[in-house]
């Protein structure tokens, strides 16, 4: 993989630049604070984009590399895989996807995998390669600018994780220290203590004796519960069916209301009915006395024509003159009786029919009102119907879900008195006053055992403790497994390697002054001398040492990607002496001839070795 082009826009102080770099050695020259390491920093954002997180740092790559002044936060990158496939990626760092075009300018962007924290994984599918394994093995920075003898155990720490594990900031036994002080810390073992293991075993020792010191009243808290969980069922039952008849009560004295419309319209209705015969029969004797009095006048006609005959006889037969006399006379008086009798009859035969009339219109008047009051009746007891009906849909709605519905039928049909009611409110007392019996006993022993529950709760605790315990021991056991058959198979197939081609590297850079390196577990690092001794690494110069880590360092590349990845050099030679850099860029030149190299430098003896040995470069100047 080579990088062919680079256009930044603006990232950190470096704006509006246009980088071309060419196949094998480039040269990047710039002052200290050029910004070497920022375009270093660019191209790892062009493929992995710069992330918004800290990561334990003060401030986060996305923040650190913004643009100085109002310049466009993006960038371009051009690049060609070994297989001849090229690709053109633009990004702006404020979004976390870019844009990825192939050679004929389309945009493929959306043929990788998007991962949702990370972004577009292009670079990753093309080289397998994430981002830290790019930055801790595609990149060889200078150790620092002066190193003290802390510094070189550093250095030498360095080279004994990458043969060790393949990382440099990884140890193998530090790794393993620091599981074992976190297994005794954290953990313990059975022989310790004041651990956390021992100290949960003596708890579960101590509250395991507690336990069988208290006795077992869970059946009697089983049966009471039991108990009151009937009676308050029974007792349930007992309240809901008081409440129905209650109600049902109520809503029957809601309509006494029209019941005594009732009775007070049936009351008048009998009155009016009674007066309306009284009425009746008062025509009806008025009738019979005028059918009475008619037979009398014709008893007074009867005698008045008994008398005219007498009369007559008496004026023609020759009788008393006297008698004569007299029986004219009476004929006459009982002629004016007549008269004024006729009188006084019309007058009274006028009253009566007067008053016949009158209690004939009361009759009828009377008859109204009974017409009335019979469909006022009516219509109440049709209201009266109809509110029955409603009210018993109503209880049966409203407690259908609480009773059996012909349980709620029956007691509709029923006529509860207030005695009666009053007799089932005081049996529900009497349910309530032995519930609170059951429930002071209850309590009563609940605070007997209330000792032990807790008992119980804290055992179970502190079993869940030990139970957490032994799996974070498990675990750190298959972790301890783990790291020591990495270890294991990193000795056995990856070192080996790495130190056959590290042994090659170091001879050709040191002119033969060392020609094997090997690792143990022991020393470390060693190597051996011409005289055939084998020393320790620590023992050597700081710049044989700082040729050791970059040696080993190239002899990984090999192995890191399917891609024959860039090396970039980063103040890479600040302890190499003139001789020492010669011979490492020469061997770079002829062994890594499929690999781009770049190398930022603030110094010019890069340039002017490379050019008293007439070596290709591209110079590059920031």
């Amino acid at each position: 993989m080579k990088i062919n082009y680079m256009k930044i826009n603006g990232f950190g102080k470096l704006a509006d630049k246009e980088i071309n770099l060419k196949d094998n050695i480039n040269l990047i020259y710039g002052d200290n604070e050029a910004g070497k390491t920022t375009l270093f920093k660019f191209i790892s954002s062009m493929f992995y984009g710069a992330s918004k997180n800290k990561n334990g740092k003060d401030i986060s790559d996305f923040e650190k590399y913004l643009p100085w002044g109002e310049k466009e936060y993006s960038g371009k990158i051009k690049y060609e895989l070994d297989n001849g496939e090229h690709f053109e990626v633009f990004r702006e760092f404020s979004k976390k996807n870019p844009k990825i075009y192939n050679s004929k300018g389309e945009d493929i962007s959306k043929t990788f995998n998007v991962d949702k924290n990370r972004g577009n994984e292009f670079f990753l599918e093309q080289t397998k390669i994430d981002e830290t394994l790019f930055s801790n093995t595609t990149l060889v920075e200078q150790q620092g600018v002066t190193l003290d003898e802390k510094g070189q155990n550093v250095l030498i720490q360095k080279l004994t994780n990458l043969l060790a594990t393949g990382e440099d900031n990884v140890s193998f036994n530090k790794a393993m220290d620091k599981l074992n002080k976190e297994m005794l810390e954290k953990i313990g073992t059975e022989r310790t203590t004041g651990r956390p293991l021992n100290i949960v075993n003596e708890k579960l020792e101590y509250l395991k004796n507690e336990k069988n010191s208290f006795e077992n009243d869970s059946e009697q808290t089983e049966y009471l519960n039991q108990q009151i969980d009937n009676i308050k069922n029974n007792l349930q039952e007992k309240e809901i069916k008081v409440n129905i008849i209650k109600d049902i009560k109520n809503k029957k004295e809601s309509l006494n209301l029209e019941k005594e419309k009732i009775n007070i319209n049936n009351n008048l209705k009998l009155e009016d009915d009674e007066k309306i015969e009284i009425y009746k029969n008062k025509i009806k004797n008025n009738d019979l006395e005028n059918s009475t009095k008619g037979m009398s006048k014709m008893v007074k006609m009867i005698i008045f024509a008994i008398l005219i005959v007498f009369d007559v006889i008496t004026l023609f037969v020759d009788l008393n003159p006297y008698l004569m006399y007299t029986a004219s006379g009476i004929v006459m008086f009982y002629i004016v009786y007549l008269i004024i009798d006729s009188i006084k009859n019309k007058k009274k035969y006028k009253e009566k029919n007067n008053q016949t009339k009158k209690i004939k219109y009361e009759i009828e008047i009377l008859e109204e009102n009974s017409k009335k009051r019979k469909q006022e009746i009516e219509s109440l007891n049709k209201i009266i119907k109809e509110k029955v009906t409603e009210n018993e849909e109503n209880i049966i709605a409203e407690y259908k879900n609480k009773i059996a519905i012909d349980e709620i039928k029956y007691l509709l049909k029923q006529d509860f008195t207030n005695e009666e009611i009053a007799s089932l409110e005081e049996e529900i007392n009497k349910t309530k006053f032995k519930l609170h019996t059951l429930e002071v006993e209850k309590d009563s022993i609940l605070k007997k055992v209330a000792q032990e529950a807790k008992v119980d709760e804290e055992f179970e605790h502190w079993n869940e403790q030990k139970e957490e315990l032994l799996k974070l021991k498990e675990l750190m056991d298959i972790a301890k497994e783990t790291l020591e058959e990495s270890y294991s198979e990193m000795k056995q197939k990856f070192t080996p390697k790495f130190t056959e081609e590290l042994s090659k590297i170091v001879d050709v850079i040191s002119e033969g002054a060392y020609k094997k390196c090997n690792f143990t577990d022991d020393r470390g690092l060693v190597v051996e001398l011409k005289n055939g001794e084998y020393i320790e690494c620590k023992a050597l110069s700081l710049g044989t040492i700082d040729q050791l880590y970059l040696s080993l360092r190239l002899s990984a590349m090999s192995e890191i990607s399917t891609e024959s990845m860039p090396i970039i050099l980063d103040e890479a030679f600040a302890y190499y002496d003139n001789q020492r850099l010669e011979n490492i860029l020469k061997y770079i030149n002829k062994n890594y001839k499929n690999n781009q190299i770049i190398i930022f430098t603030c110094s010019n003896r890069e340039k002017e070795i490379l050019g008293k040995a007439n070596m290709e470069y591209n110079l590059v100047e920031l």
